[in-house]
């Protein structure tokens, strides 16, 4: 592998061969498309839906666009440089470093019991006289713990594209079933705004929420653990990022066919959060039996178990980096890069740091299951997350229009305009979010 400086340029004349990209090479995509797409995005496009019909199917897609181009952004960093995203946040200050810090923590305390709840849900719907639901999140994020423990990276995605063709399949049985209006579903594709109060935020939003915040960040982590460490693995990322947003885009399309044509059509509401999928089981039973209910349960559970072990994976992975480069630090080598090529080792996988942050994922957040979530921790947690979409996105800007990235592999101007586009999107996004929390009760 040619090494790369921290200027950018390579000390290795001999650039690496380009592989030639093959859908035997898929993986780390469709790993980033099951984590990012939790039980919360398909609540939101239920809803958009059932309020608007197909008229928001055009920001879905954009919303897949705009997600393609910041996770190849932070592939080709890793790719392009042989470093760490982390390793790049870290060298444009000491700011990055504590952003990264009090973000995991926070959110990872709050996601851990959200995501277990999550995937308790629907195990709670499918057995519901077995335990209370608590009890179910519990077993889950156990589940979750034990399994990302034990195994590595391939292992990993094996189970992942397992629960993603669980996913994938029933998706689209339900959109084939509730028989949707194609001709009004291409006229969707047109930009329209729905004609309502606040019409431009909703529709900021939903683009906004299609597949993924941190996981997003995660990619190239993953994609050094498949073991793409240079420039030659370039062509196959790219293919790989693309099939992870179209299977994103299949998803997200299918769940809007579904609110458009069963909730739309007969003005029913749903419930925000994951309990408004539980709605929407007992919807499908009654119109189409208790096989499809059952059916929709069994992928509403690998939808959010996905998202489950995927953060456990690679937030984990990140922590990991985050502690090898303070080690390195103390240790005096303050110029010291990580390299993708340790994360493609397995080394990290085993780590304290990276089983430390995972025992924080699982055990803390249990308290939460049976004391309810603390209100200025959710608004923090509100707030944090709402800023590290625009702080990945203006980073990556920021990183690969910089000497520390290799002249080839900086930003043209198609990336410049498109990780600009999601840095205003999701800045405009974490404004409302943070103007709508409630403040003054904070206080």
């Amino acid at each position: 592998m040619a090494e790369t400086t921290g200027s950018g340029t390579t000390a290795d004349a001999s650039a690496p061969q380009p592989r030639k990209s093959s859908w035997k090479y898929i993986g780390p995509g469709i790993v980033v498309a099951a984590t990012g797409v939790g039980a919360g995005d398909l609540v939101a496009t239920l809803i958009a839906g059932s309020n608007f019909g197909y008229t928001l199917l055009w920001a879905a897609v954009i919303g897949c666009v705009v997600k393609i181009s910041l996770a190849e952004a932070a592939g080709r960093w890793h790719l392009s440089t042989g470093r760490t995203l982390f390793d790049g946040w870290a060298s444009l200050g000491r700011w990055t470093t504590w952003f990264f810090v009090v973000y995991v923590v926070i959110w990872g305390y709050v996601y851990g019991a959200a995501a277990m709840s999550s995937s308790g849900l629907p195990l709670q719907a499918l057995f519901p006289d077995v335990m209370e639901l608590k009890w179910w999140g519990i077993l889950t994020g156990l589940v979750g713990l034990v399994f990302v423990w034990f195994n590595k990276y391939a292992v990993f995605e094996k189970v992942m594209t397992v629960l993603v063709g669980i996913m994938f399949v029933v998706t689209v049985y339900l959109a084939i079933r509730v028989t949707p209006n194609l001709g009004h579903a291409f006229a969707g594709l047109l930009p329209v705004l729905p004609d309502e109060k606040d019409s431009i935020l909703n529709t900021l939003g939903l683009i906004g929420g299609v597949g993924g915040t941190i996981t997003l960040a995660a990619y190239g982590y993953w994609v050094n653990a498949k073991g793409w460490t240079n420039t030659g693995w370039m062509k196959v990322m790219r293919l790989d990022n693309r099939v992870a947003y179209i299977t994103t885009g299949v998803f997200v399309v299918a769940m809007l066919f579904v609110g458009a044509e069963l909730l739309h059509s007969a003005n029913v509401a749903i419930a925000s959060g994951d309990k408004g999928l539980v709605q929407l089981s007992g919807i499908l039973e009654k119109e189409y039996g208790t096989a499809t209910a059952k059916l929709f349960l069994i992928g509403f559970f690998a939808t959010s178990f996905t998202s489950l072990i995927g953060v456990w994976h690679g937030v984990s992975l990140m922590f990991a980096d985050f502690v090898e480069r303070y080690r390195k630090q103390r240790a005096g080598a303050d110029s010291a890069s990580l390299s993708g090529e340790e994360v493609a080792s397995g080394a990290r996988e085993k780590s304290v740091p990276f089983r430390a942050y995972l025992l924080w994922l699982t055990f803390p957040p249990m308290i939460l299951l049976f004391q309810g979530q603390p209100f200025r921790l959710i608004i923090i947690y509100g707030v944090l997350g709402a800023a590290f979409m625009p702080f990945l996105a203006l980073t990556l800007v920021w990183l690969l229009n910089s000497s520390r990235t290799p002249r080839e592999w900086r930003n043209g101007w198609l990336s410049n305009g498109m990780l600009s586009i999601a840095g205003l999107l999701f800045l405009v996004l974490c404004i409302k979010q943070i103007s709508d929390q409630d403040w003054g009760s904070f206080f």
